[in-house]
């Protein structure tokens, strides 16, 4: 418990205990008192129940109305490892993207560069002709 609520617990205490022994002026002056703060306290929880209320995961069950705005800092904080995340899977797929241009044009080169018709390569004999030489 905070100290001003320990505070108002302590009050009341003393205030129940000695309430014969307090003068009827006292006693009306208190009950006004009251009804002002209740009056108060209910204005707030109507202003709090029409206004939306978000809880922040992590927040120990406070409301955006007790939480400090999100400064330019905090967006970037959040808005950066996106921006890195987006920018890494970019790079990979243009790395994958030219390895495997690269591997086509070798093998292009390949059979270009080759004597054999392209007949020769469609044959599927040829192809276990070619894979027994490669073992």
């Amino acid at each position: 418990m905070n100290k001003e609520l320990q505070f108002a617990y302590r009050v009341k205490r003393a205030l129940d205990a000695n309430l014969e022994n307090l003068p009827e002026s006292t006693t009306q002056s208190l009950a006004e008192a009251r009804r002002v703060a209740l009056a108060r306290k209910k204005q707030t929880v109507a202003i709090r129940a029409v206004a939306p209320q978000f809880a922040l995961a992590g927040a120990g069950g406070g409301n955006l109305h007790e939480m400090p705005a999100l400064s330019w800092l905090g967006r970037l904080g959040v808005a950066v490892p996106l921006l890195a995340g987006v920018l890494l899977f970019v790079t990979l797929y243009q790395h994958e993207h030219q390895q495997r241009i690269s591997e086509l044009a070798e093998l292009d080169a390949g059979v270009l560069s080759d004597e054999l018709p392209l007949t020769a390569y469609l044959d599927h004999g040829f192809n276990a002709y070619l894979a027994q030489q490669g073992e």
